[in-house]
């Protein structure tokens, strides 16, 4: 073994000692969690070279023949830097991590992403008018992953060291969800199998899985004489060795100092079970009679035990480790030769290494599985797939309610859309991270409200049907309600779970003013009409009572309006129609020049730098305006979706969606009708916020990671769309086909969103925020609830 020679100075080998360290046990980092990124070697360096950092000096390398001994592999990954609070302007490009560099870094945030990929979805976030997506659209390699996400997708069928104790209180929940149970089928099924003599030794077999899923923590369940173990040394991390500098030493002592590898390892002990040749014949248990007699009797009623765990520990999400467990059990021991499977307790000598097993489980819960996913599909998402196809089977073969109410249909309904918008939402940011700009604004534009339009579309329709304007109101009720709660309650929880992680934080002061500018464009166009009607129109009361002895009040009425159409027919036709149609053109409009100003003639307020890892170069504003960028390092990676993949589930998705918002509002009339809460409150409450709840979790997510300006940002965008897309929309499609949708608003929702469009803009006027200003927010919102909640129920209702 040969070592190039070379010096170290004593600053620069605790330097590098970091970097090591750093680069070795932290593979991923939050979004804006470090003000500065060093430089990092490309994937074909080593990790403590000399010549990468010419300003630590020079080291010590390993030669290419001792690379099995000391390689340590660094996967690359990609820098994006966006700009803080009202340094936005700030646009310089340094080629080095010197002063320039530095006074760069400490004024913007900087966002790792694995691959280009990975990369542009976070481009995308920032970009006005996207939808914003935490979750990735690649496929992370899960050596790349932390511990407690590798132990997530663990198979339970390798032996670790166990920290803690087993008793835990997930397990004895275990014990009174599952375990009981479990164990009591074995029970039943042990006498059986030894009543028919041939089945003894699966009755053996039964008493041992017995008393091993009462009890499963801590044991495990091995082939008998299927491994041996064989002790290698297994170099876990690199460490720096600083150079002694003595000058009493002696000239061997320096030879050999100067030959010694700066990256060196201790050995640990570990036993890998290696197959033994005889185990690799093929089993003949199966043409046994007993094994006959099992899969007749035995297997099939156990199969429809484990199965049933298996299934309701799954939907449960966090005692996703059952059902592991139970499946494994099916599939794997259950036809096993019984003399083969031996139950073991694991002693302090077995815990000292990691073997391979067939099966053996340390926690029955875990509460970080609410991480899990399966081909990028979060587990909850995907949990709630039954449900959509519940909902469509019993909405539309059940129409005369003999197996499930309306209120019941109203309710799957709804929680339907739940997981479809998260899959729009998905689809969206894959299509857009593997396209250029065009194509990811047309994606965004086209299915970016698709969830709620549909919505809106279907009410408006069963209303026109029904020949009653309760479902206008309510169409009125969640758009205001999705504004409301866009502006208020969003951004509030954000401040307040990311305020108490973070104690205060900072965004960038320059973007929240267009969305702030924006958001008044879009409240006063939205309400103009409503102000126009009531300059011009008539006060319209439906109780009034004669009060003779009271000369200074004639009448006292009751339940009074603005009715536009009583004192004048024409006044509705010949001038608010005229007005609401030029506010639909006006509004788009401004949408769209508000795209331009922050993605082309503005773009230094969204500015994205990327930094090239194997230059350390930042290339600033051209990921902003043009979509893409040639500073990637060639990383392999694999996409969940691709394009058509994810342009599919985009049209089915939106299919189903129509659906659920069909049965929906079929199933809305006897809650409309027949309920005690207003139909005020439903609809700026269940109609409006549940469609939005992946978003509102995407904004906790970047709230968590200490990037409060993204999830200002998902509020904002949001309640722009509402007003400035989705309410023209509704006009457009009322105009060709006339279903009684005028663009008035009642007085409640006139005055709830002028008021919360003022306080939410004097809250980002500063660039800052904390949890303090999210509970005003949230406090304001909820206020507002109650006024809905309290409030008569609408006169067409």
């Amino acid at each position: 073994m040969s070592y190039k020679k070379s010096l170290l100075l004593p600053g620069d080998v605790e330097n590098l000692r970091r970097r090591s360290v750093a680069d070795l046990g932290k593979p991923s980092v939050d979004p804006e969690q470090h003000h500065h990124v060093p430089r990092r070697p490309s994937q074909t360096d080593w990790l403590c070279v000399g010549p990468q950092y010419p300003d630590l000096g020079a080291v010590e390398t390993p030669s290419p023949d001792s690379s099995a001994h000391y390689f340590c592999h660094y996967t690359p990954k990609c820098f994006l830097s966006v700009p803080r609070g009202g340094h936005a302007s700030s646009r310089s490009t340094p080629s080095r991590c010197g002063e320039e560099g530095w006074h760069e870094s400490t004024t913007k945030t900087t966002i790792r992403a694995e691959n280009e990929v990975e990369a542009q979805r976070e481009a995308n976030n920032y970009k006005f008018g996207f939808r914003k997506w935490k979750g990735n659209v690649t496929e992370k390699p899960i050596e790349d992953r932390s511990d407690v996400i590798k132990g997530l997708y663990s198979d339970l069928s390798i032996v670790k060291p166990q920290e803690g104790p087993v008793v835990t209180f997930g397990n004895i929940i275990y014990v009174i969800l599952f375990g009981w149970w479990i164990s009591l089928s074995y029970f039943i099924i042990c006498p059986v199998m030894f009543l028919t003599i041939f089945g003894a030794p699966y009755g053996k077999l039964c008493f041992k899985m017995a008393l091993y899923f009462m009890w499963p923590f801590g044991k495990s369940i091995e082939k008998a004489g299927d491994v041996v173990k064989r002790s290698v040394a297994k170099p876990p991390k690199c460490e720096v060795i600083p150079e002694e500098r003595d000058s009493d030493n002696s000239k061997d002592r320096v030879s050999d100092k100067d030959t010694r590898p700066l990256l060196i390892s201790t050995p640990i002990p570990i036993e890998i079970p290696v197959p033994e040749p005889s185990a690799r014949k093929t089993s003949k248990h199966w043409c046994r009679i007993s094994t006959c007699v099992w899969l007749l009797l035995g297997y099939p009623v156990l199969a429809v035990v484990h199965s049933l765990a298996c299934v309701l520990s799954w939907l449960l999400v966090f005692p996703i480790p059952v059902a592991k467990m139970n499946a494994r059990t099916l599939t794997i021991v259950l036809l096993m030769a019984p003399e083969d499977i031996q139950v073991h307790g694991l002693d302090k000598q077995t815990l000292a290494y990691e073997t391979r097993v067939i099966l053996c489980c340390y926690q029955a819960f875990n509460v970080y599985y609410y991480k899990y996913t399966v081909q990028g599909i979060n587990i909850f998402a995907l949990n709630m797939l039954p449900l959509v196809l519940f909902t469509l089977i019993v909405g539309y073969t059940d129409r005369e309610h003999n197996f499930c109410s309306a209120e019941a249909k109203f309710a799957t309904a709804i929680a339907s859309i739940i997981p479809l918008s998260y899959y729009i939402g998905m689809g969206i940011a894959s299509i857009s991270a593997q396209s250029n700009f065009a194509v990811g604004a047309v994606v965004n534009a086209t299915f970016g409200s698709i969830t709620e339009m549909t919505f809106y579309i279907t009410a408006l329709l069963q209303g026109h049907n029904a020949k009653t304007k309760c479902y206008e109101e309510v169409v009125k009720s969640a758009l205001t309600g999705t504004l409301l709660g866009c502006i208020l309650f969003v951004p509030g929880i954000c401040m307040i779970i990311g305020g108490i992680k973070h104690q205060e934080q900072r965004f960038n002061s320059r973007s929240a003013g267009v969305s702030s500018a924006l958001l008044f464009i879009s409240v006063g166009g939205v309400f103009a009409p409503t102000l126009f009607s009531k300059t011009f129109g008539n006060l319209m009361c439906e109780s009034c009572t004669n009060i003779p002895s009271n000369a200074s009040v004639a009448f006292i009425c009751k339940h009074c309006h603005y009715d536009t159409s009583s004192a004048d027919p024409q006044l509705i036709l010949a001038h608010i129609e005229p007005l609401v149609y030029t506010i639909s053109v006006l509004l788009p409009s401004a949408y769209l020049i508000g795209l331009i100003f922050t993605l082309k003639t503005h773009s230094h307020i969204y500015d994205i730098h990327i930094s090239d890892v194997q230059g350390g170069h930042a290339h600033g504003g051209q990921y902003a305006q043009e979509g893409t960028s040639n500073f990637y390092p060639t990383g392999h990676h694999v996409v969940h979706w691709s394009r058509w993949r994810a342009l599919g589930v985009l049209i089915v998705s939106t299919i189903l969606m129509a659906c659920c918002a069909d049965l929906s509002t079929e199933n809305i009339e006897p809650i409309l009708t027949h309920s005690r809460i207003s139909q005020y409150f439903i609809g700026v409450t269940v109609l409006a916020m549940v469609p939005e709840l992946p978003e509102i979790v995407n904004g906790i997510q970047f709230a968590l990671q200490n990037n409060i300006s993204l999830s200002l940002e998902v509020g904002s965008c949001i309640a722009v769309q509402v007003c400035m897309i989705q309410i023209p929309l509704l006009v457009l499609f009322n105009a060709f086909y006339d279903v009684g949708f005028v663009l008035v608003f009642s007085d409640i929702h006139l005055w709830a969103s002028i008021f919360s469009v003022i306080l939410v803009n004097y809250i980002f006027m500063d660039g800052k925020c904390d949890y303090f200003q999210g509970t005003a927010l949230v406090v304001v919102y909820l206020i507002l609830l109650a006024l809905y909640f309290f409030a008569p129920s609408p006169r067409s209702c």
